[in-house]
């Protein structure tokens, strides 16, 4: 497997959920990022980016 096939192995399958802390108030939150690594959507609250997640038909992982 590529490199790059295996940067795009569950790209639509799984979103990772971090929690992030910024300076701004609009970047703090937890953070959903595709298998890539690419932010694709930010929730208030750790509840909600499941939730966000899931009705994208998406699998949701933690990120410690």
């Amino acid at each position: 497997m590529s490199p790059r096939d295996f940067a795009q192995l569950g790209l639509n399958h799984i979103a990772y959920i971090r929690a992030v802390h910024g300076d701004d108030e609009d970047d703090t939150g937890w953070a959903i990022h595709a298998a890539n690594g690419q932010r694709i959507g930010l929730a208030p609250s750790h509840d909600l980016a499941l939730a966000a997640t899931r009705q994208h038909d998406m699998e949701p992982l933690s990120v410690h």
